[in-house]
């Protein structure tokens, strides 16, 4: 019996795999601004207590993360990064004070979407990490800012 071939190798995901834009995390300089800004002067909701991802809880706790629902369900992260400075005082010059975007994709299609960051060349800069809260790689855009593809844990 003769092996089947291999299966051609995904050079590239297909429209509409990538389903939604799961989170988005932004370092800030000061916490409390930034709590009082997106929470009180933009009036987003801040998640507390049990909605807040097992994984974050702690960091949630001492104050170094808050988590935000926009209107459209997306959660906005808000990590302190007290001594971050960005390159240059302009804002207009610079993007670091964002850390990554976040994009969801069904857990069935997580090895598939490592699989295309490979044949591209990809440098991974984090992961694969498998965390309670699902599956995550991260790596940087040609222009260097952090995007991570993720899913939700199977359910078994």
């Amino acid at each position: 019996m003769r092996p089947s071939p291999a299966a051609p190798v995904q050079t590239t995901l297909a429209l509409g795999q990538l389903r939604r834009i799961h989170h988005l995390a932004l370092n800030v300089k000061d916490m409390d601004a930034s709590r009082r800004f997106y929470g009180g002067l933009l009036g987003l909701r801040e998640l507390t207590g049990d909605e807040v991802d097992d994984t974050l809880k702690e960091l949630v706790a001492t104050g170094k993360v808050a988590n935000f629902v926009l209107p459209d369900g997306l959660i906005l992260d808000l990590f302190g990064a007290p001594d971050l400075e960005p390159p240059d005082s302009d804002p207009d010059r610079s993007f670091t004070r964002a850390y990554h975007l976040a994009f969801d994709i069904d857990p069935a299609q997580f090895d598939q979407a490592l699989a295309v960051l490979a044949v591209n060349g990809v440098a991974i800069a984090h992961g694969p990490i498998t965390r309670p809260t699902g599956r995550g790689v991260y790596f940087y855009d040609p222009d260097g800012f952090m995007v991570e593809i993720r899913c939700d844990p199977v359910k078994c």
